[in-house]
């Protein structure tokens, strides 16, 4: 991708599950900064939001421009609801994702994430990423690549090691068959599984060549990020360096697991990234967790930093999906001194550490969800006896999950993140008892600092957040 304009200072968090909206994105994006939408689950968000009955009819006039029509016509004859869903009914589940694909779901993943990236590149020349999880296998490829159908500029990753992404983003820019090694647990002497996905398979004709977005993995070390400078399959054009410190998901600590009274692990001088040597790799960084203030973007200039990711200051604008009234709530009691973020060793069925919000407002107080998996993203496959594949979740009912040979310990205050980060968004399904999904909040550990910006308000935007970190760099 030719540069045509500088790199942004400020890099917009991919936080959640649509938190990082079209709207959000965009919003940043024609503020001359980066703005990132979440890919993470966007085809349930996309199914989600046309049985509301498209409010607005955003999500429709995407469609019209995703260029396999078929497959934009098969998705509004499915889903879309012009009245939207009558009292009492829960949203209609798409098929819970597995390694081998039908062409029809690839389809709507390409679908969802172009439908994402189109909105939030919509009337502008800024920059617009996509972020997504690496441990999330299974929607990768079709979601990268309906990404790039829409022009998608930058692709950021954490949460794993991305290595196989840039030789992908390579291949899928000239609709070549790209494939990412599948992770499976238990020992086997069967050859290894790969993801493979073939965009040629889609067309009747293909079109030119895309664009290649850039391609920035989410690091949370000096040795990961030499790894993949020098042995990842293709191009990596700079590194999102990520403190414990930032929201959603973590990088565990190095070295033996030690915890605080709270139970929340304990991160020391081994996880402290050197940014001096990440400097001497030659390629742009942006620091990320805890940087929500404008010192914190000077520093990181000065420390040889392209500029810092923000993610809590921008959750919480008005332009976020984050459900307002738990927007509105959360700041109330912040400028209270009444929030806590707590680093919950546990609650992620993906094993790494995950920042939860509480509040006295908080509408999980008091309730307990009953143990359901039935949208499976954050799934784990693993090798039965006779070397099928099997799929298990460590929040799903404990009887499933040991049966499928999960470990009991494994299963202990896992939280369903899938539906919990759905709910944070106004997608809360709703079950046949009448019960509602409770909704999970994730945000950095410098939410209950951000009182003096806010002064006194529950409500700003995000171009208000990108004066506010720019007022210390000079013009």
């Amino acid at each position: 991708m030719p540069e045509t304009k500088p790199a942004p200072q400020i890099i917009q968090g991919g936080m959640g599950v649509a938190v990082s909206n079209w709207c959000l994105a965009r919003a940043v994006a024609r503020h001359g900064q980066l703005g990132v939408v979440s890919g993470t689950v966007i085809d349930t968000v996309l199914v989600r939001r046309l049985q509301d009955g498209d409010p607005g009819g955003h999500m429709r006039r995407g469609m019209l421009h995703f260029p396999i029509a078929r497959v934009a016509a098969d998705a509004l004859r499915r889903y879309f609801l012009p009245a939207g869903r009558p009292a009492g009914r829960g949203y209609r589940l798409l098929p819970i994702p597995r390694a081998k694909l039908t062409p029809a779901r690839r389809e709507l993943m390409m679908l969802a994430a172009f439908v994402e990236v189109w909105l939030a590149k919509e009337g502008h020349d800024g920059y617009v990423g996509m972020n997504l999880l690496t441990k999330v296998q299974i929607p990768t490829l079709p979601t990268l690549y309906g990404a790039m159908l829409a022009g998608v500029d930058y692709v950021l990753m954490g949460a794993g090691i991305p290595r196989d992404i840039p030789g992908a983003l390579d291949l899928l820019a000239e609709h070549r068959p790209a494939r990412l090694r599948f992770e499976v647990e238990g020992a086997t002497d069967q050859p290894g599984i790969d993801l493979v996905f073939d965009p040629a398979g889609h067309w009747d004709s293909l079109p030119p060549p895309l664009a290649r977005p850039r391609f920035l993995p989410i690091i949370a070390s000096n040795s990961l990020a030499t790894l993949l400078a020098r042995k990842a399959t293709g191009r990596v054009d700079g590194f999102v360096v990520e403190g414990p410190i930032a929201g959603g998901h973590n990088a565990p600590p190095r070295g033996p697991a030690r915890f605080n009274e709270r139970g929340e692990p304990l991160y020391g001088e081994r996880d402290v990234v050197d940014l001096a040597g990440l400097k001497a790799l030659g390629l742009p960084f942006w620091v990320a967790g805890g940087a929500g203030h404008p010192e914190n973007l000077r520093a990181a200039r000065a420390a040889g930093a392209a500029g810092v990711q923000v993610g809590t200051l921008f959750a919480y604008c008005e332009e976020s999906g984050m459900a307002p009234q738990l927007r509105s709530s959360v700041l109330k009691h912040v400028m209270r001194n009444e929030v806590t973020v707590r680093t919950d060793a546990r609650a992620s069925p993906t094993g790494y550490p995950f920042k939860i919000v509480d509040w006295p407002e908080n509408p999980v107080h008091g309730m307990v969800r009953e143990r359901l998996c039935d949208l499976g993203y954050l799934r784990v496959a693993y090798r039965n006896p006779d070397d099928s594949i099997g799929y298990r979740c460590a929040a799903e009912p404990v009887d499933q999950y040991l049966s499928k040979g999960g470990k009991l310990e494994d299963t202990t205050d896992r939280q369903c993140l899938c539906n919990g980060l759905n709910a944070a968004v106004g997608l809360a399904q709703l079950r046949e008892d009448g019960s509602v999904e409770l909704p999970v909040v994730t945000s950095g550990d410098d939410l209950i600092g951000i009182a003096g910006f806010l002064a006194g308000r529950l409500h700003y935007s995000a171009a208000e957040v990108i004066d506010y970190l720019l007022e210390a760099v000079p013009a």
